[in-house]
């Protein structure tokens, strides 16, 4: 059985910030540091698993990534902005 997109977004920030327990989700996740530097280029190849999709750098907006919300809305509705 596959794993919702969104449950496997959590996971993943989770996973590295054990100490975040249950996300809200309007947590800013750059602010909060859930999503680091370090980990923003792993957490880029897990989007383009979940979505099928290619992410190009160029057309990245850090707000798409600020909050559980904004990600939800930028990579996983159907109206996805690609």
């Amino acid at each position: 059985m596959s794993v919702e997109p969104m449950q496997a977004v959590r996971e993943f920030i989770v996973g590295r910030n054990p100490q975040l327990g249950e996300l809200s989700e309007e947590l800013d996740l750059i602010d909060s540091r859930a999503i680091d530097s370090l980990a923003f280029v792993e957490f880029i190849f897990l989007l383009e698993e979940l979505t099928g999709q290619a992410i190009d750098p160029e057309d990245l907006d850090l707000d798409d990534f600020r909050t559980l919300r904004t990600l939800q809305l930028r990579f996983f509705t159907k109206e996805a902005a690609w």
